[in-house]
C-alpha cells in the first residue's frame, strides 16, 4: 500500500512538470506539505483553488483541481480546519460539470462527523446553490419533473437548516462565511420561485454577511437590481432604509438602473410627487422590468402609505393628531381617499391609533420603526434634546415647589 504523503508529493511534482508556468505554486505547496505546516498549506491551497487560471488538465486530462483535492487534500483531511476543507471542496465542485456527485455529496456523506455543524451547513448550502446553478444553466422549464425535484430538494436544505444558523452564530468564529453561503442558496432559490418579499428577506441577509468587494462588478450590479426591485414590489416590505443604508446600491450609481436608487430614496422619504416624477422620466426603462409593470398599482399604494408614515414620524409625539385635509395634501390623494389610506396603514401595522370620522382626524400613538439616514437621525437627536430640556425644566419646577411646600 502506497504512502499517502509520497503519493501527494509525487502528484505535486508531476503537475509542476506538466505545467511549468505553475511550477512555483506547486513547489510552494509541496514544501508546506512536506514540512507539515498545515495552516499555511490550507491558506495556500484555498488561494490556489480560488484562482481560475490554475485549473488545468491533469495527466489523465481530468480537472487538476479535482486531482489536487483527491490526492493531496483528502488524505490529510483530519489535519485541516473543517470549514476550510468544506470551502476547498466547494471551489473544486463549482469547476466541474458534476460537482454535486463527484465532490460535495460524497464528502457530506462520508465525513459528517469530521466536518461538524458549521462546515456541514456550509457544504449543504453550497450543494444547494450548485444544484440551482446547474438548473439555471440547463434552461429547464421550472415546471418540469427534474426542475421540481431539484427545487424541492433545495427547499428542504433551506428549511431543515434554518434553525442551525443561530447556534453556529453563538459558537463559531467564522459564522459569517456559513451565513453568507446559506443566504446565497436561499436567495437564489427565491429568485427562481418567488415571491419578491421572500427574496428580499433572504438577499438582505446575504448582503449583511458577505464581503461585497469579493464579488465581481457584474454580480454586485445584478444583486443590486434584484434587491431594489424586490424592495419596491415585495408585499410588506416598507423599510427601504435597510437597503439604502447598504453599500450594495453603490453598484447602480452611474448605471442605467440608477433610477431604482432614486425611486427607493423617494419612497423612503415619503416623497410621492418625486417618486412619480422619476417614474415618468424613466418610463421606458421601467417598462423593461416585468415586476414593476405587473405590480405598478401595489407600488403606488406602498409609496402612498410610506408618505403617511413619514408624515407621522416627522411630527413630535405630542402633535400626532392629523387632520384628513393635511394627510390628503401630504400623500397626494383626494380627501375622500384619506380614510382608506389610514385604514390600510392601520391594518398593515404601519401605524397605531384611532380615527375620528366626525372630526376628520386620526390620532396616531405609534409608528413603524425604521432604519434612519443621517438627516433623520439628526432630527431625532434634536427631538431628544428638546425632550431633555423639558424634563429638566419640569424637574426644577417640581423641586422648587416641593421645597416651598416643605418650608411652610
Amino acid at each position: 500500500m502506497s504512502d499517502p504523503t509520497s503519493t501527494a508529493l509525487s502528484h505535486l511534482t508531476s503537475m509542476s512538470n506538466l505545467h511549468p508556468d505553475l511550477a512555483s505554486q506547486y513547489s510552494a505547496l509541496s514544501d508546506l506539505y512536506s514540512k507539515k505546516l498545515w495552516h499555511q498549506f490550507t491558506v495556500s491551497s484555498l488561494s490556489f483553488l480560488s484562482d481560475p487560471s490554475t485549473l488545468r488538465p491533469d495527466n489523465d486530462g481530468a480537472s487538476s483541481h479535482l486531482a489536487f483535492f483527491q490526492q493531496v487534500v483528502l488524505p490529510i483531511d483530519s489535519k485541516l480546519n473543517p470549514l476550510c476543507l468544506a470551502r476547498m471542496a466547494s471551489l473544486v465542485a463549482f469547476g466541474l460539470p458534476d460537482g454535486t456527485e463527484t465532490v460535495l455529496q460524497p464528502l457530506l456523506q462520508s465525513k459528517a462527523k469530521l466536518l461538524g455543524p458549521a462546515a456541514a451547513l456550509y457544504l449543504t448550502s453550497r450543494l444547494g446553490l450548485l444544484h440551482l446553478t446547474l438548473l439555471a444553466k440547463s434552461s429547464s422549464d421550472l415546471s418540469s419533473p427534474t426542475a421540481i425535484q431539484t427545487l424541492e430538494q433545495v427547499a428542504t436544505y433551506i428549511e431543515s437548516n434554518r434553525s442551525n444558523l443561530e447556534e453556529i452564530a453563538n459558537t463559531e468564529c467564522e459564522a459569517a462565511i456559513v451565513h453568507s453561503a446559506y443566504y446565497e442558496m436561499a436567495m437564489t432559490y427565491r429568485k427562481a420561485v418567488g415571491p419578491p418579499e421572500k427574496y428580499y428577506n433572504e438577499a438582505i441577509q446575504y448582503v449583511a454577511y458577505t464581503n461585497l468587494t469579493e464579488l465581481s462588478e457584474a454580480t454586485r450590479h445584478g444583486l443590486a437590481v434584484d434587491l431594489s426591485l424586490s424592495a419596491l414590489t415585495g408585499e410588506g416590505v416598507f423599510n427601504f432604509g435597510e437597503i439604502i443604508a447598504s453599500p450594495v446600491l453603490q453598484a447602480l450609481r452611474g448605471s442605467q438602473e440608477e433610477y431604482l436608487v432614486k425611486l427607493l430614496e423617494c419612497g423612503s422619504h415619503g416623497d410621492v410627487l418625486g417618486f412619480a416624477s422619476i417614474a415618468e422620466a424613466h418610463s421606458q426603462q421601467i417598462a423593461l422590468q416585468p415586476s414593476l409593470v405587473s405590480r405598478s398599482e401595489a407600488v403606488k399604494e406602498k409609496i402612498t402609505l410610506l408618505a403617511l408614515v413619514n408624515m407621522v414620524f416627522e411630527r413630535p409625539s405630542l402633535e400626532r393628531t392629523l387632520a384628513f385635509e393635511d394627510v390628503a395634501s401630504r400623500v397626494n390623494v383626494t380627501i375622500d381617499q384619506v380614510e382608506w389610506v389610514i385604514m390600510r396603514a392601520l391594518s398593515l401595522n404601519l401605524i397605531k391609533g384611532t380615527m375620528d370620522q366626525c372630526e376628520q382626524s386620526v390620532d396616531v400613538t405609534w409608528v413603524m420603526p425604521r432604519v434612519l439616514n443621517e438627516v433623520q437621525m439628526g432630527e431625532l437627536a434634536g427631538r431628544f434634546g428638546e425632550w431633555a430640556v423639558k424634563v429638566s425644566r419640569t424637574r426644577d419646577y417640581m423641586l422648587e415647589h416641593t421645597g416651598a411646600l416643605l418650608n411652610q
